[in-house]
């Protein structure tokens, strides 16, 4: 069979705020790709929030046969601001009007969806419909409720339409012939005269185009009724379909989404929801065909160069996987303030219950990396939301990294919330750490005594332990010694790794009552307070292992100095051992490959810094 030639030209406009629209569109595409079988061109019509998350998802998801173009609202947000609008979408609810303006010159079809779609089809067969498509510039399925007719209630008086009107929700849009009839004089000459009656529009651009329509029908063919299932209130989308199986496309066009009344509902949710949990790592696959054009992406070279008789080939490639993410998952509005501070941490579903507590400890901006699973995302979504602590809070960032791979990416994730901090400043902790009761206020202070906007220092914040699952939390320093006298509280890892923290020099800390310097040693790993613009951790070192201590160690490297703050402290709560040092404690072979990329990290670290950096070759 020959090849489709063309490229399928989709537009997404993002109708509300960023998170949301972000989260609903990522599993329309994937009901896109799953069925897709030619190359794709996704254009994206979002404000300023949303275009760094879409940019983010797609250049980390790596799809093969598929191109993106972004547009700014901001460049349209005149020619429509103007219209009273009460649709729930608000503005962005308009974008369709001003799409061949928006739009290159030289992009003439696009196929125009909301992103409350769902594809039970190959969208390469709605783009042969544009073969039926003669002199008409919009390919539209008709309203499927009786909201044009108006018979819903009394006095009501909708928009003027062309019988039952049409749904705006999928649409065939030909942009050189609306560009050719001058289409955005048309539409406004229409909106300015219909306002004068209706004053405001109820389903925002939907109204406007079918009044243009109603005075203009030869611009529209009407598409079969498939192609736009409209599960709105009100629909009589039973009437479009003989069985379940004939339809093409389900639109949740109700604000009730999942709840609303339909006789197969179950049948439509259960394939929203396969879409929404399914693992898009698996849509990566490559797309088989006569004049298929398939490169290697540098991540599938690179891995393709690793030889498989290396006996750690897994954690080599594991270095080298980009995870699928998707930055500021719910909703973030956050301005930061002058010598702002943001705790960064990282974590998996098995840890979600520290996030409350973490809430009630620390008032100020947090980022958050989140290893999932596309089904555990949901989960985690439903968590949240049913939460009042967390919901109450628009200052934490929640950014999910898919999960890809055998071993828990701690670097990968910790670089991932280090790069979403939006403050000058940040404290580098871990999910499992509860800082004491004004640390936030306490380190923005600090961080502008210590000028760490100028000196290259990093704070150190003592780390002590308890091994009681519930604790009366000190707020003091005073009462935390006295917990640790009484064996309630102990310095971190006293008994197992006490190396990790011996620098920080707890017996001075106890009497301390000024800043006073650490002095690296082997094994140090303590937990810091920095400028954001320190070196990344490294990528390499995976599950248990090394993680934090390269990190500092480099730090070292490039001269930072570490002082130790006399009055904060972070506490780690007790919890069950991971995965991964499980995997450390029974496997030699996991012992013998850590043990291989500490020696490659200290050379990388040498040839980088020379022969200051000798004194870390000693390292076991």
């Amino acid at each position: 069979m020959r090849a489709v030639e063309w490229i399928l030209q989709c537009l997404l406009s993002l109708r509300v705020h960023c998170h949301n629209a972000t989260r609903d569109v990522v599993t329309l595409i994937k009901s896109v790709l799953f069925h897709r079988k030619n190359r794709l061109h996704f254009h994206f019509i979002s404000d300023f929030s949303a275009e760094i998350i879409i940019r983010n998802l797609f250049k980390s998801w790596n799809l093969n046969e598929l191109e993106v173009s972004i547009y700014p609202t901001k460049t349209v947000h005149e020619d429509i601001s103007w219209i009273p609008n009460k649709h729930y979408s608000g503005i962005y609810g308009l974008m369709k009007l001003v799409l061949p303006k928006i739009l290159p010159v030289d992009l003439r079809k696009v196929i125009v969806l909301d992103t409350d779609i769902t594809f039970a089809s190959d969208i390469a067969e709605l783009w042969k419909l544009f073969g039926v498509l003669a002199k008409e510039a919009l390919g539209l399925v008709e309203n499927q409720s009786d909201w044009y007719l108006g018979k819903l209630w009394k006095n009501h008086q909708p928009w003027p339409a062309l019988g039952r009107g049409f749904n705006t929700g999928v649409m065939l849009m030909n942009l050189a012939i609306l560009r050719g009839i001058d289409w955005m004089r048309i539409w406004r000459q229409v909106a300015e005269k219909e306002l004068q009656v209706m004053l405001h529009t109820a389903l925002a651009d939907q109204d406007i185009i079918n009044s243009v329509l109603k005075q203009h029908p030869q611009l529209v063919k009407t598409l079969p009724c498939q192609w736009n299932v409209q599960l709105s209130d009100n629909t009589r989308s039973e009437q479009c379909y003989s069985e379940v199986t004939d339809l093409k496309i389900i639109h949740w066009n109700s604000p009730m989404k999942l709840k609303v009344k339909n006789k197969h509902i179950e049948f439509f949710r259960n394939l929203y929801l396969t879409f929404l949990e399914y693992d898009g790592n698996l849509l990566r696959r490559e797309l088989f065909g006569c004049g298929s054009n398939l490169t290697y992406s540098s991540v599938q070279q690179q891995i393709s160069e690793i030889s498989e008789d290396d006996e750690c080939y897994d954690f080599r490639r594991e270095r080298i996987i980009v995870h699928r993410t998707h930055i500021f998952y719910l909703d973030y509005n956050y301005t930061a303030v002058e010598w702002d501070v943001t705790l960064v941490a990282q974590l998996s579903m098995d840890r979600l219950q520290m996030l409350e507590t973490i809430c009630k400890h620390w008032e100020g901006p947090i980022s958050l990396a989140l290893y999932m699973s596309d089904a555990e995302a949901q989960q985690f979504l439903r968590y949240a939301h049913g939460s009042e602590t967390l919901m109450n809070r628009n200052n934490i960032g929640y950014h999910v990294v898919y999960k890809d791979g055998q071993y828990y990416p701690v670097n990968y994730l910790r670089n991932v919330a280090m790069q979403q901090v939006h403050t000058e400043f940040m404290f580098l902790s871990d999910i499992d750490f509860l800082p004491m009761y004004g640390l936030y206020e306490y380190l923005k202070t600090a961080v502008r005594m210590a000028d760490l906007r100028n000196q290259h220092k990093a704070l150190v914040i003592p780390a002590f332990e308890t091994q009681r699952y519930r604790l009366t939390y000190p707020l003091s320093k005073a009462q935390l010694l006295s917990q640790l006298d009484t064996g309630e509280l102990y310095t971190f890892r006293y008994h197992v790794w006490a190396k990790g923290h011996a620098a920080t020099n707890y017996e001075k800390w106890k009497n301390a009552s000024s800043p006073y310097t650490a002095k690296w040693e082997m094994d140090f790993e303590p937990y810091i307070a920095v400028n954001k613009n320190i070196p990344l951790f490294d990528q390499r070192f995976v599950g248990f292992g090394w993680n934090k201590v390269s990190h500092i160690m480099q730090l070292d490297a490039d001269g930072y100095e570490f002082v130790v703050l006399p009055n904060a402290f972070i506490i780690h709560m007790p919890h069950a051992p991971s995965f991964d040092i499980a995997k450390f404690r029974s496997s030699s072979l996991y012992r013998r490959c850590l043990s291989r990329l500490k020696q490659e990290f200290q050379r990388d670290l040498s040839q980088k810094y020379g022969i200051k950096a000798l004194k870390y070759l000693s390292v076991e």
